[in-house]
């Protein structure tokens, strides 16, 4: 097959901050090309510029051997280039439906929407490709992250592209809905079309992509063929240097002091009478397949919604009203939530702000923030995390996905909360930012902290955990720990029966 995109020296600079300095990729039509490199290495950039949101600084692209400058997203669509963007771009109060045809609905002679028409051409597409998609006309606010992730998917297939891009498209799904995912982008190469694959789990790109293309600090530093490389050269041309260990040495810091004791939470339907205990200095992971009341249990746990069950926090019976109690000082809880973007952060406020934004009364004094410790405790947390900014003053929203999570953890961290509660903290970061994650958690829990941890990839809750909870139907399963503590049990212990293993 002849190269459906070529990418020539592309080059992006936002101020005074290098996206791309020299970007090279040659893709060719009838594969699965994968695009690799660390948050921050230029692979959402690129990503931009071929969906017609950036223009390019220099360089030169293609699109079936013609110069490709689209002017808008409007123009790249036109084009045959559809994106599923790792941040999800819908429109929380429209309908499923109506998310999918969005400016492109089919319209009667007086402009008015033919309802009927929308309907019959969002199930022929659900049909096509076998989606396991929500109900047409459900409201996407009421979805979850995983059953959005489907919609944005949808929504790119049904402009019938012939570049489909999907960048870290799998980092919401739960392992059946990943697995068809994969399928369909084979099956969409396979017709003749590109598929350009992003992705930090090294698993899925040795299962999907033909080609790859590494990237490391705005360049092009590697290609290969799949098959041909070892994942420890592909991890090296990320990085830079050889990765020493992913995850840290494991060694139990847990007391026998209970920072966090949940008996009888129940959360509707969907969380059904669970018990735990959190101790001081521990990790304890949260598994399962997803939706099985993981979410509910994070969300009850930090005052979201109605529960019921008794919360004891460091041995006090406490009713939590809402986050902003939660979060009151070293007796309280911090949350790393799900959606970073629409619940961690203010995209549109520097780093400054979103680090600060819980805080920001330590700093007032008589009406005026003292901007000189604000300064101090901020420049603290940034070189701390190693989170990769221009200046505390840049925009939150212009950082990559790796380091947009490094301003939660800030965030949550100055607190200075000693419960913390990471949802899926990895979920879209590359292994490098992944590995830092995890020394951290290890760290904290050695100084004292109780960590509480969901993963939706089984493999870090196995190396990272101390214990592990495993919820099936919204009830606890299983308690793992030792020679228990294995990825085969978990799946067992979610799908197949209840048991206990101290």
């Amino acid at each position: 097959m002849s190269d459906l995109l070529e990418v020539e020296r592309v080059r992006k600079r936002f101020g005074g901050i290098v996206a791309l300095s020299d970007a090279n990729l040659s893709a060719r039509a009838g594969e699965v090309h994968a695009l690799l490199g660390e948050n921050g290495a230029g692979k959402s950039t690129l990503i931009q510029i071929l969906a017609g949101a950036v223009r390019a600084d220099g360089g030169v692209v293609r699109l079936a051997g013609r110069d490709y400058r689209p002017s808008d997203p409007v123009a790249a669509q036109a084009a045959g280039v559809s994106v599923v963007f790792q941040e999800l771009s819908l429109v929380p109060d429209l309908t499923v439906e109506q998310n999918i045809w969005f400016r492109s609905e089919p319209l009667s002679a007086i402009a008015t929407v033919r309802a009927r028409a929308m309907r019959g051409a969002t199930l022929s597409l659900f049909e096509r490709y076998a989606f396991p998609a929500p109900r047409p006309d459900a409201e996407v606010r009421r979805l979850t992250l995983a059953e959005r992730q489907i919609v944005e998917i949808a929504k790119a297939l049904a402009r019938d592209p012939k570049l489909l891009i999907l960048d870290e498209a799998t980092s919401a799904l739960a392992p059946r809905e990943t697995e068809w995912l994969l399928n369909l982008t084979r099956a969409f190469a396979a017709s003749g079309r590109l598929a350009i694959f992003i992705s930090h789990r090294l698993s899925e790109v040795r299962e999907v992509a033909d080609r790859m293309t590494i990237f490391r600090n705005g360049a092009t530093v590697a290609a290969y063929e799949t098959k041909a490389v070892q994942d420890d050269a592909i991890i090296a041309a990320m990085l830079g240097r050889q990765m020493q260990r992913l995850y840290p040495a494991r060694i139990a810091t847990a007391t026998t002091n209970v920072a966090l004791r949940a008996r009888g939470l129940t959360v509707g339907d969907r969380l059904k009478s669970v018990d735990l205990d959190l101790k001081e200095g521990e990790v304890l992971g949260v598994g399962g397949l997803q939706g099985h009341g993981q979410r509910e249990l994070f969300q009850a746990l930090f005052g979201i919604g109605k529960s019921q069950g008794a919360i004891e926090i460091w041995g006090r019976p406490t009713v939590l009203k809402g986050p902003r109690q939660a979060l009151s000082g070293p007796n309280g809880l911090a949350l790393v939530p799900e959606d970073r973007r629409n619940h961690g952060l203010l995209l549109t406020k520097s780093v400054r702000e979103n680090l600060t934004l819980s805080i920001i009364s330590r700093f007032v004094r008589n009406g005026l923030i003292d901007s000189r410790k604000e300064r101090v405790l901020v420049d603290e947390m940034v070189q701390r995390l190693k989170i990769r900014v221009g200046s505390p003053e840049q925009i939150a929203g212009t950082l990559s996905g790796g380091n947009q999570q490094k301003v939660v953890f800030g965030k949550m961290l100055l607190t200075e909360a000693k419960i913390l509660l990471l949802y899926d903290p990895t979920r879209g970061i590359d292994v490098g930012a992944k590995g830092e994650i995890f020394q951290l958690m290890r760290d904290l829990a050695a100084k004292g902290f109780a960590i509480l941890f969901y993963s939706s990839d089984l493999a870090e809750l196995v190396h990272v955990a101390d214990r592990v909870a495993v919820l099936r139907n919204g009830r606890l399963a299983a308690t793992l720990a030792g020679e228990s503590l294995a990825e085969a049990e978990i799946l067992r212990a979610a799908m197949v029966e209840a048991r206990s293993a101290a």
